[in-house]
């Protein structure tokens, strides 16, 4: 009895193994990895138009969340398949030096500044950008920075350069970098009641205002466009290069735009669609 029961056993370790029916070998899931701002994440925008994505395409999407900066060095070392950021200079900059392109317009919304109730810079109702962060700092109000290499932390530094601060004077007192996304940086403002600089998408998804609020709007140097770019497989052969042009290509067609249009947190829309243009509609 025992005889047969290592004979039996032996037969089985030496047969290979049966799958079950219908279990062959599966197609590898086709994916790319694109390299993306924290606004466009923490806004909510990529859980709504991925999805729709996949469903038309059969391509499934990782995101890669940095600050746009970070992002674009992710696409320059061949880690991602395409860059969709919000810095037309560094995304330029990007395609000349040869590591991905062409450049396609996708969508804007605009930055903002929030800042607590009590307004103790008096920028409340302004539509100077540069002047409200002049204010800021003449106050010594607290301001709370991405301090991240981000699309906002580039706008925001461009503001400060036209009010004529230096932040080095700032820095320790009443500027604070806090070196991470733009949701850390409305938590750590609502937490110190400081002003922030943050993009309208994110500010509408964001639910831990306590006592902040919009203290100035409307200046066009606010205008925040986003561009996506599929990266070089001439740089980088083991990229996804026909599916990371499938994304960029969807993202600018009518199927992808609508869908951007179609993101809304209570009835208000987050992003605004111009493939086809580089520059908001004249109000």
């Amino acid at each position: 009895m025992f005889r047969r029961f290592l004979i039996a056993a032996f037969a089985a370790l030496a047969s290979p193994a049966v799958p079950p029916r219908g279990a062959g070998a599966q197609p590898p899931e086709r994916s790319i990895t694109v390299a993306s701002t924290t606004s466009t994440e923490q806004s909510g925008l990529f859980g709504h138009i991925l999805p729709l994505f996949t469903r038309d395409t059969g391509v499934s999407v990782r995101v890669v969340a940095l600050g746009t900066g970070q992002a674009l060095d992710v696409g320059r070392r061949g880690d991602a398949d395409v860059v969709f950021v919000h810095d037309r200079a560094a995304e330029e900059r990007f395609v000349r030096e040869g590591f991905g392109g062409p450049r396609r317009h996708v969508m804007y919304n605009d930055f903002v500044i929030a800042g607590p109730a009590s307004d103790p810079a008096g920028v409340r109702g302004g539509r100077d950008a540069a002047e409200a962060l002049k204010r800021i700092a003449a106050a010594g109000a607290p301001f709370v920075s991405r301090g991240d290499r981000s699309g906002t932390h580039a706008a925001e530094l461009r503001l400060w350069e036209a009010a004529g601060v230096d932040l080095a004077a700032g820095r320790g007192r009443w500027y604070r970098e806090v070196g991470q996304g733009m949701g850390p940086a409305l938590n750590t403002a609502a937490a110190m009641n400081a002003y922030v600089l943050t993009d309208r998408g994110t500010w509408l998804a964001f639910r831990n205002r306590q006592d902040l609020g919009i203290a100035m709007e409307g200046d066009q140097r606010l205008f925040n466009q986003y561009g996506v770019m599929a990266v070089n497989p001439e740089r980088h052969p083991h990229v996804k290069a026909a599916d990371a042009r499938r994304f960029v290509e969807w993202l600018v067609s009518r199927a992808g735009q609508e869908a951007i249009a179609g993101y809304k947190i209570n009835g208000e829309q987050l992003f605004f669609p111009n493939a086809d243009r580089s520059e908001p509609p004249a109000s």
